[in-house]
């Protein structure tokens, strides 16, 4: 996990929406969050593998955040058993 997963899960999870990773680069931009689109379209692939974030339309595809991905938000998931996806 790096940072900026931390960032992202962050929003996805605090403003309760699903968005692709164009419009999250847009609203992370918006919010002052300096996140590339390469860093996000490499990144949100890891997160999903994970178990964090899950496809919600394949148009997209549209992210959003899990439940595990909220239990790992508010420290009550332990991700070190887990494979951590590639930086």
């Amino acid at each position: 996990m790096t940072g900026r997963d931390d960032v992202i899960l962050e929003f996805l999870a605090e403003n309760n929406v699903a968005l692709n990773k164009r419009g999250l680069e847009i609203n992370l931009r918006a919010e002052g969050f300096d996140i590339s689109y390469s860093t996000i379209k490499r990144r949100l692939p890891k997160l999903e593998e994970a178990g964090l974030l899950e496809i919600v339309d394949e148009s997209g595809p549209w992210y959003r955040v899990t439940d595990r991905g909220e239990e790992y938000l508010a420290g009550d998931a332990d991700l070190r058993d887990d494979p951590e996806p590639d930086g």
